[in-house]
């Protein structure tokens, strides 16, 4: 644990935390937070761009700035191509596979996932947690905890120990209440601190504030007053980098941010963009310049006015050939081609800067039909990207999994399984089309060098034998190629 009245936030995480910041408010979209992160910038450069730049008008209006959430888009795409589908996790023992399928079903695992891949992408990783409170649920508890809430401890750039922290309720500026729980292997400990926002401050006992109290009952009689016995050798927290390495910090463990390229000028450009673009539409807009004598008197103090919607005029005094008396019609161009094609060139950049393909974020189709060659061509960087990022959170997430079975047998009583590593299977995340695969089937059938059985098993990869032997002995009756069984129960 942190010594008590030590500096808060930790001197070695304080610039980590201020990169995540950064990212969080792009990931974000708050235009609020976007133009507090721009206007106290020590960078002048970042107080000139469209989000730092300070209202001049003293006239209270609404804000014309605008924000294209392509940050959120590039997050939420990096976590589709992982888990739109859940990796196939398996074990050897039946019974054991049949228990963790449980667990799974019933902490939802597969949208924990979903959720966590996003703000990995945004926020440079995460954290998988295990937890149990049997007031709750009779089981282990999966969680995620993001990055700026954890303190990391490395040996040979694999975790050994972490801090997760947060604030409680009814922190103030004067007062700070912090929960701070440390995993390490066997043990989870937990404090309670009284400080300011730059302090982390004295310890207190966990009673002391209502949302710790209830773990007090948790602890340890025989320890400190602090620990919780996990009764397993194994970490029960897992880092997941988003990608490796970290540019700014080379020899850190700490995965980097999708935006990390760094792509913040690219996010902040394509707010200027449409920006100027919404701007030019709001100018377009139809205005009428009529002279004074067009406009009727409201009365003393209120002004004058001019019906656009009227028909019916009386003769207004000036000389009939006084064309310069007329009404003018004032009308701007929009220029949507320079926009669109500015808008367009700078998220092909930002997204292949990112690690993406355009065809992920609705550019190069067009809307004209391609072929399945010509997606997988095009969508490349992002199946590349992909497979890197599957290599990062499968061995953390088998680690993870495993902890949860150890954990329900140790707290749970959990009997007839044999808790062991499982096996993380992403798959290759392309779901081929139907007419692609018939294709291939046609051209294999053609050369000779496949099996109608073969043939049933790539169409329908999901069949039992049972299943496929019935189709494959339909198929061959019908075409004459083989004798029909009279036991074959064909399907209709």
């Amino acid at each position: 644990m942190p010594a008590a009245n030590s500096a808060w936030p930790p001197p070695q995480m304080a610039e980590h935390y201020a990169e995540i910041r950064h990212d969080d408010a792009w990931y974000s979209g708050d235009q609020r937070r976007l133009a507090h992160l721009h206007r106290t910038s020590p960078d002048q450069h970042k107080r000139r761009t469209l989000w730092g730049r300070a209202s001049v008008d003293h006239i209270r209006r609404r804000d014309q700035r605008l924000h294209v959430p392509l940050p959120g888009d590039i997050a939420s795409t990096s976590a589709d191509l992982l888990f739109a589908d859940m990796p196939t996790i398996s074990v050897e023992h039946t019974a054991t596979m049949d228990r963790l399928t449980a667990l799974m079903e019933e902490s939802r695992l597969h949208s924990m996932l979903i959720s966590g891949a996003e703000q990995a992408a945004a926020l440079s990783g995460v954290y998988l947690r295990a937890t149990w409170d049997r007031s709750i649920v009779q089981r282990p508890i999966p969680t995620v905890v993001q990055p700026d809430a954890a303190i990391p401890e490395w040996a040979y750039g694999m975790l050994r120990a972490v801090t997760f922290w947060r604030e409680l309720a009814g922190s103030t500026d004067a007062t700070v209440w912090r929960h701070l729980e440390r995993h390490e292997p066997g043990y989870i400990r937990h404090s309670l601190f009284e400080g300011t926002t730059d302090n982390l401050g004295r310890t207190v006992p966990l009673t002391e504030h209502p949302d710790t109290a209830d773990l007090a009952d948790s602890l340890d009689p025989s320890g400190d007053g602090q620990t919780i016995s996990t009764g397993i050798a194994e970490l029960t927290a897992s880092h997941v980098p988003n990608m490796l390495p970290n540019r700014l910090h080379r020899n850190s463990p700490m995965g980097r941010s999708d935006f990390a390229a760094p792509i913040y000028d690219l996010f902040a450009g394509l707010d200027e963009v449409w920006t100027s673009w919404m701007r030019d539409i709001r100018l377009a807009r139809a205005r009428l310049i009529v002279p004074a004598g067009y406009l009727r008197d409201e009365g003393p103090g209120r002004g004058a006015s001019f019906d656009e919607d009227r028909e019916l005029w009386t003769q207004l005094n000036m000389p009939p050939n006084d064309t310069g008396s007329g009404i003018t019609l004032s009308q701007f161009a929009i220029r949507v081609e320079e926009h669109q094609r500015s808008a367009e060139a700078t998220v092909r950049q930002a997204a292949q800067s990112a690690g993406y393909s355009a065809q992920s974020f609705g550019l190069d189709g067009g809307g004209q039909p391609i072929t399945a060659t010509e997606s997988d061509s095009r969508d490349a960087r992002s199946m590349v990207t992909r497979k890197k990022k599957v290599g990062y959170w499968r061995y953390p997430l088998a680690d993870f999994l495993h902890v949860l079975l150890l954990l329900d047998v140790q707290h749970f009583g959990t009997r007839g399984i044999e808790p062991e590593r499982p096996c993380v299977d992403f798959g290759d995340g392309v779901a081929e089309s139907e007419q692609s695969t018939a294709t291939t089937l046609d051209l294999l059938a053609r050369a000779g060098a496949v099996s109608t059985a073969t043939k049933v098993k790539i169409l329908h990869p999901g069949w039992d034998d049972t299943t496929t032997k019935a189709e494959v002995a339909a198929i061959l009756a019908e075409t004459g190629m083989g004798a029909p069984d009279p036991g074959a129960n064909y399907p209709m």
